[in-house]
Parts: C-alpha cells; structure tokens; sequence
C-alpha cells in the first residue's frame, strides 16, 4: 500500500539517505527515535506534505509526484488522514459540528459506533474549548476517521492521553485500519504504543533500520 524508495532529506544538515521502506495492508507501523533525529519529518514525506530531496514515495503502487496537482488534493483529501499530537478543532464549534465539516468535506457520513468507541456520546453537544485536552483529542481522531481515510499517519497521537484511554484510543485506531484494510504509520517516543504495532523502525544519525 505504501513504497518509500531511496529516500533523503536534509535540513542543512543530512537525516537520512536512500532509506527504503514497504508497508503491506493492515500493517500498523511504529517509527522511533530520538527527538531531532528525523522522525516527524518522514512522517510528512511518507504524507506527500513535505518533498524529500530525492527518492520517490508511492500509494497503491502510484508514485505521489507523479499525480497532477488535483488528484494529489483529492488523494490526500479521501485516502490520506494525518493525526497530530495538537487537535487543531474549530474552536467556536461543538464537537459534532467539528465531525459534520470532516462528513460535509469528504461527502462520508458520520460513523456513530466511532463515536461509541471514542467514548464521545455525552459531549457532541459542547465546545471543544469546554473539553479537556484528552478530550479534544479524541474528538479530533474522530474527525480525521470520520472521512475514512484508508493511510493513517500519527505523530504522538497518544501524548496528551492517559494510559488506559491512549490505550483504548490506539485499539480502536487499529481496529479501523483493520476494517477498511488500511495502514497506520506512527512516530512515538511511547515504547507500549510502539510494541502494539506489527513492525517497529528506529530512526537515528541517518540509519533507518528495522528493530521489530
């Protein structure tokens, strides 16, 4: 589903070079590091939302610079959701009102057994700026799911989660890559999240290397 040939990038200074990488459907894929070592930044190239310095990235065995302009919005639009460690919610909307612009804008309905797992039912009504952080969070996931996006890509999608609902949160994150027989790339410092994922790669001084 997803095929990361020669990639590298540099920032001034280089974070990897010809690093390759294949991910198979239903694959849950944890990426670790160091901070600074390069983690995030694959993570968006992977996305199509940074172009690395050379190499290609493909989805469903089409190249992503190789999609005209339009379709490389469409694509990331419908197939690609991006889970960041911050919510970005519209502020001045309610919950629901955050999930009815990701079902408006994907043309997808909304899909309440998420909202079950999610453990949203009681707080659609509120402003996200009433919810506390964890809160937000899940309601963000929520809305990134709710366009149901078949490549899920997770920077610290746990971090402002405690245990037992980072825990939830994850399972039900896999479980729906399992439904639509999708793909979870992660970037996380949380060594539990990272034993939960089918394959675990380790980003440091440019080496990219699989460790699990």
């Amino acid at each position: 589903m997803l095929k990361a040939e020669n990639l590298s990038h540099s920032f001034g200074y280089s974070l990897f070079e010809g690093l390759n990488l294949e991910i198979a459907p239903r694959e849950k894929v944890a990426i670790v590091g160091v901070s600074g070592s390069g983690k995030s930044t694959l993570l968006h190239i992977l996305a199509g939302t940074i172009v690395p310095n050379s190499g290609t990235v493909s989805h469903f065995g089409t190249s992503y610079l190789s999609r005209t302009s339009s379709d490389r919005e469409r694509f990331r639009r419908e197939e690609i959701g991006i889970i960041f460690q911050s919510h970005y919610l519209f502020k001045g909307f309610t919950a629901l009102e955050n999930l009815q612009v990701a079902s408006i804008l994907s043309k997808k309905e909304i899909d309440h057994d998420l909202i079950k797992r999610f453990g949203l039912e009681n707080m659609l009504n509120q402003k996200v700026t009433e919810l506390s952080g964890g809160q937000q969070q899940r309601v963000s996931i929520a809305r990134i799911l709710t366009k149901k996006p078949r490549i899920v890509f997770a920077d610290e999608p746990t971090g402002n989660l405690d245990r037992e609902t980072a825990n939830n949160v994850i399972e039900t994150i896999f479980k729906y890559i399992d439904e639509v027989n999708g793909i979870a790339v992660i970037v996380t410092h949380d060594e539990n999240l990272a034993n939960r994922c089918d394959t675990i790669y380790k980003l440091k001084d440019g080496i990219f290397e699989k460790i699990k």
